[in-house]
């Protein structure tokens, strides 16, 4: 009994853990959500990710529902540029540089 109490209270350290200190890989393994298109506008700077520049946007999907994603790129997006990202939760799989007139 002492032995399962143990393995449970592991598990939930360690979920907890990943969900407070790594959203995003919470989110990319997470069967409970699903991938959706977010469209987000490129506002403010980006942060420094190992030499990538990585956006905290937030956006809305096609339904009309406000979302925040993260995602990183490799050139530095100019303010005011579109892009659609594929998501999962903050987790961000794909992205694209969108016109304005594909905006939901």
């Amino acid at each position: 009994m002492k032995k399962i109490i143990s393995v449970c209270l592991v598990l939930v350290i360690v979920i907890a853990s990943l969900y407070f200190f790594s959203r995003e890989t919470f989110d990319r393994f997470n069967p409970l959500l699903t991938e959706e298109y977010v469209f987000v506008e490129v506002q403010g700077e980006p942060t420094d990710d190992d030499g990538r520049y990585k956006y905290d946007l937030e956006g809305v999907n096609e339904g009309g529902e406000t979302k925040r994603v993260v995602f990183s790129a490799s050139t530095r997006l100019d303010p005011g540029t579109f892009v659609r990202v594929l998501a999962k939760g903050r987790y961000s799989k794909q992205y694209e540089l969108i016109n304005e007139s594909e905006m939901p």
